[in-house]
């Protein structure tokens, strides 16, 4: 299976013509580079050979980063539903929704919202990019990256929660058709899409002040790594080049502007080095020109990407890698596939773990 194929089977977003349940033939580039990284995720989840860990010591974790990423921590006393709610969907519909009794997110990062405001025990069913430990006994509705209506509906869910790169079409209509209120999310991009997330979320639970404490404590935690930042002057802030990278099927991809990685490099007091040389798209494949020309001081990376090229050794045999100042010092950031570009509730923790591996001495490649 070559990655195109898993990028193929992502459906184009928004609603056209009378039915609201379809997603629209066209997707804006910030929603195509959402989409592609979600889809390449999720075939990194049923690639073979792409397990185990990847190059190179790891720096050390502190209590709030992503050693704890594969659980989320939902908040102590969350309220009691507010229902019935009727909510604007991103594909322009209303959806009115009296039950979260049975919900069925079919993103990662919307089930990672779910779980955080404390409805765990109602989720019933969950997406393949939903790697987090309370979420893994639950069954899998999707193939590959694609939903499967028939799954949905056979486990009775009372309300379904997807974002605009949720797909096909036709199992997004068929859910509607059903009669099931099926609420539409933008997707998360970057870091200021993280509060409109669990603002929308919580809404159309019933729990719109769980969601503002939610919320708060979020971003209050994402301004506490910020500040353990070094002191550097602009001209001194590291180059990261974010690479994605499939050794078993052959896909090296350098990030450009619309990767999803910008706002966190940003966030973390570093440069996205592919957007800075002028990549203003998604993803471009790796030559030794655009690396030469990107020229970053570190690498981001996914941790089963690093894996699949078999660790740092193997990062450095990739055409261009080597001659870059990152390849030269061994010098790679990894973070856990099923977090890194969630934009949600473990933000922080996705950051911490930057900061601590980009300013740790020479990464974790040493």
């Amino acid at each position: 299976m070559h990655i195109s194929q898993a990028f193929a089977t992502r459906s184009p977003e928004g609603s056209e013509g009378p039915d609201a349940g379809r997603i629209h033939a066209r997707r804006p580039a910030r929603g195509r580079a959402a989409a592609a990284l979600t889809a390449a995720v999720a075939f990194a989840l049923v690639l073979t050979g792409c397990g185990g860990g990847g190059g190179g010591n790891s720096a050390p974790k502190s209590a709030g980063s992503t050693a704890d990423a594969d659980r989320v921590e939902p908040l102590a006393a969350p309220p009691a539903p507010k229902l019935p709610v009727t909510v604007d969907s991103a594909d322009g519909a209303k959806v009115t929704i009296d039950s979260t009794d049975r919900i069925v997110p079919l993103t990662g990062s919307l089930s990672e919202i779910v779980f955080t405001l404390g409805f765990g025990k109602q989720v019933v069913a969950r997406d393949i990019t939903a790697t987090f430990e309370q979420a893994e006994k639950l069954p899998v509705v999707t193939r590959a990256h694609d939903v499967s209506a028939e799954s949905v509906l056979s486990l009775k869910p009372t309300i379904v929660l997807a974002d605009t790169t949720t797909g096909p079409a036709e199992a997004i209509g068929q859910i509607r058709d059903a009669g099931i209120p099926l609420l539409v999310v933008e997707p998360a991009t970057e870091l200021a899409d993280v509060g409109r997330r669990i603002d929308t979320v919580a809404e159309a639970l019933g729990v719109p002040s769980a969601g503002t404490e939610l919320k708060e404590r979020t971003e209050s935690r994402i301004a506490a790594v910020q500040k353990s930042i070094p002191d550097h002057a602009d001209d001194e802030k590291p180059r990261v080049a974010f690479l994605y990278l499939r050794g078993s099927a052959s896909v090296y991809l350098l990030g450009g502007a619309e990767s999803g990685a910008s706002s966190l490099l940003e966030a973390a007091g570093a440069v996205d080095a592919g957007k800075e040389s002028g990549l203003d798209k998604d993803f471009t494949a790796i030559t030794s020109e655009a690396l030469a020309k990107a020229a970053p001081d570190a690498i981001l990376v996914m941790s089963k990407g690093l894996a699949s090229v078999d660790g740092m050794d193997g990062l450095v045999k990739i055409p261009g890698i080597a001659e870059t100042p990152a390849g030269m010092d061994r010098r790679v950031v990894s973070i856990d596939d099923g977090v890194l570009l969630n934009y949600g509730p473990r933000t922080d923790r996705v950051l911490t773990e930057i900061v601590e591996q980009l300013y740790a001495k020479g990464g974790t490649g040493q």
